[in-house]
């Protein structure tokens, strides 16, 4: 148990990582602009800055930000200092553009990797629940606890589903609206609450009589549904495998378990808590639950990437376990306590788990995580963008 532990992967998993290759199609309304900005900021960047090291300096500093703005805003309902608001508008900023250079670098180095990928597609896992989460509280969400607890649910759901489709057609696939268009109107939301403050969206909109925070709130559920539309559609249609099965020849619908399990765990605690525990403490119930739905989307993108199949068994569900089991047992111990337990007991599991596969896929392919190898490896893939 041990071994498998330190080494989730199996040996036929690392043979068949050896053969995958980087899909991807479709672009986005803002990608061809942007396209000009992210190569000329490309031309600064050293070429002996390895890809993995940009990806996590991205992570960093949009985590740091949202975490400032978590000290301020903790409900979800308080105002931070204006500058707060700039620093995650300028973190998100810095995160979207590094996300965006890394696959250049590694090419442009040619460095690039099966692991370079998964450890991409990793951060990015946890970033959305840091994104949705800061968004949330630059409009005071919090004050509408059901709003709250939506948005920042949908974003992880939508995320995973975005794989969930990849794990079905072999190919990730971009609609003209997508995760760069939301996260450029995310940095609106952060600049507008800098200037008019947070309770700018307390406001009511003239003729409509609707308050202004409800306006993303709507952009949210409409891009939900557009996006749910298209992801759907793959899933059930674009099958690769034997009578439509997905390219490691599961079931389309094998995923659905892990993710459904995280909101089904996060909606009965939300209605059984006794004290109210996500109105009190939004914003670590939500990065609890962000930690265990980031270890089961980077366990579906592995399972893409070796074609392999997920199990429903995972150490992930621990904490949001004993959180239930508290619950619905007379809440034997503080819920908040208890909630703190839950939240470091899934930090640590989702660490160990990314760690320990990126470690083991850079010993089989004979990589650095953060440094450039001085030749390029038999794995050493071309990705097209």
């Amino acid at each position: 148990m041990g071994a498998g532990f330190l080494r989730p992967l199996s040996e036929a998993q690392l043979k068949r990582l050896e053969e995958h290759r980087y899909r991807a199609a479709g672009r986005t309304l803002l990608d061809p602009p942007l396209q000009l900005f992210w190569g000329w900021l490309l031309g600064l960047v050293p070429t002996w800055l390895a890809p993995n090291a940009i990806t996590l300096l991205g992570l960093a500093t949009n985590l740091l930000s949202t975490l400032l703005l978590v000290y301020y805003c903790p409900g979800g309902t308080e105002q931070a200092p204006a500058y707060v608001y700039v620093l995650c508008g300028v973190g998100l900023f810095i995160y979207q553009s590094l996300d965006a250079i890394d696959g250049k670098q590694a090419r442009r180095t040619n460095s690039s990797s099966p692991l370079g990928e998964l450890f991409d597609h990793g951060c990015d896992s946890f970033s959305t629940v840091v994104v949705g989460l800061g968004s949330c509280l630059a409009v005071r969400l919090g004050t509408d606890s059901d709003l709250m607890f939506f948005c920042c649910f949908v974003g992880l759901f939508l995320f995973y589903c975005a794989h969930w489709q990849t794990y079905v057609s072999g190919s990730l696939r971009f609609a003209k609206i997508d995760v760069t268009e939301v996260q450029i109107c995310i940095m609106l939301i952060f600049f507008l609450s800098a200037i008019g403050g947070a309770t700018l969206w307390d406001n009511e909109i003239p003729v409509l009589g609707m308050r202004m925070k409800i306006v993303p709130v709507f952009g949210i559920i409409l891009g939900a549904i557009y996006s749910c539309t298209n992801y759907f559609r793959v899933i059930f249609t674009g099958g690769t495998g034997k009578n439509g099965s997905t390219i490691a020849g599961t079931s389309v619908l094998s995923p659905a378990l892990h993710i459904g399990l995280v909101i089904i765990l996060a909606v009965m605690i939300y209605k059984k808590s006794t004290t109210h525990l996500f109105e009190e403490h939004p914003c670590l119930y939500v990065l609890m639950f962000g930690c265990v739905a980031s270890k089961v989307t980077n366990k579906l993108v592995v399972a893409h990437m070796t074609r392999s199949k997920m199990k429903l068994q995972d150490t992930a569900f621990i904490g949001p376990g004993l959180l239930f089991f508290n619950q619905y047992f007379d809440s034997f111990l503080n819920e908040y306590i208890v909630l703190w337990i839950a939240m470091m007991l899934s930090l640590c599991d989702l660490l160990t788990y990314c760690t320990a596969v990126c470690v083991q896929i850079a010993s089989h392919l004979h990589i650095e995580i953060f440094r450039i190898p001085q030749q390029a490896p038999d794995q050493v893939q071309s990705h097209h963008e």
